[in-house]
């Protein structure tokens, strides 16, 4: 591994692990649905910088638009929002801990729908494993004054949204061999388009009075977590493969769990450590029991963020 790709292999975890932190501080001045839009917006610009500067773009590929449309709801604006809506509700941490099972989804929803995709007993033990994870975070037995089910249901449901997408993708996208910088800038900026026509405006300027906040969206959610953290991943697939990148994806859940409990001070039981390492290692036995094939370079959605 080169010291380049290493270098951008742990900033893109990084970044994808701040995302969190970032959302909560937002989430006190707006809505869920207007940090989902502004993180959009400015994520988009570098994206698209990004695709003009590599020639990524060209009017052939919008013969397949409606693949575009699909992919902006799943692996963008639908799962961005969920995510903030969940993390609304919940310790940044715990939130970024259940993103670790956007991996789970991601092979339950290839077993169903994809052929090629069989259900093995290694992969089996791997999915019920991180189920158990996420159980032990979600604790339905209890009554937790920190996990709100609601919060939990949605970050479950924006990680089997980004689950299915990589499913999409694999089964309809990646046999066009459009590139993967065109294929995002066209996903985020069909999902600006959604986002801006369903999205209520009123009082997000309010997100202006707060520079932590107003920094956290523009900068981290926006250029960074969803920009920047896009072509760093692009560059790691260039040198390393597509099997090596989403390897990075493992990182953001620890480093949410790390800045909720030692920066920001949210209560960490431990169960919770519990439950992330079922989860983790639930996603590494299910790598570990799928044939070794290349995944498509279709980036995730900055997660992992």
């Amino acid at each position: 591994m080169s010291r380049a790709a290493s270098v951008a292999f742990v900033v893109v975890g990084l970044i994808w692990g701040t995302n969190f932190i970032t959302m909560k501080w937002a989430l006190e001045s707006i809505s869920a649905g207007q940090v989902t839009l502004l993180r959009v917006l400015f994520g988009f610009l570098p994206v698209l910088a990004y695709g003009l500067f590599r020639r990524a773009f060209a009017r052939s590929h919008w013969r397949h638009a409606h693949h575009f449309v699909v992919m902006s709801v799943l692996a963008t604006s639908l799962y961005y929002f969920l995510f903030a809506a969940g993390t609304e509700l919940l310790p940044s941490g715990i939130a970024g801990a259940l993103s670790a099972s956007i991996p789970l989804f991601s092979f339950l929803g290839a077993a169903v729908l994809l052929r090629s995709e069989r259900i093995t007993l290694v992969r089996l033990a791997g999915v019920l494993t991180g189920l158990a994870g996420v159980v032990l975070i979600a604790r339905p037995w209890a009554a937790s004054a920190t996990v709100e089910p609601k919060g939990v249901a949605f970050l479950l449901l924006g990680s089997a949204s980004v689950g299915l997408s990589f499913v999409y993708a694999r089964r309809f996208i990646s046999p066009l061999e459009i590139p993967a910088a065109a294929l995002t800038t066209y996903q985020i900026g069909l999902a600006l388009v959604t986002l801006l026509l369903v999205t209520d405006l009123d009082g997000i300027t309010a997100i202006t009075h707060d520079t932590r906040a107003t920094l956290g969206i523009v900068v981290g959610l926006g250029l960074l977590g969803t920009g920047v953290a896009f072509v760093l991943y692009y560059f790691i697939v260039e040198r390393l493969g597509a099997v090596t990148a989403a390897s990075a994806t493992y990182i953001p859940p620890v480093v949410a769990v790390l800045i909720g409990w030692l920066l920001v001070g949210e209560e960490l039981h431990a169960l919770d450590g519990v439950a992330m390492v079922l989860i983790l290692a639930g996603v590494v036995v299910l790598r570990i029991g799928s044939p070794r094939l290349e995944p498509p370079t279709t980036p995730p959605p900055a997660v992992t963020s």
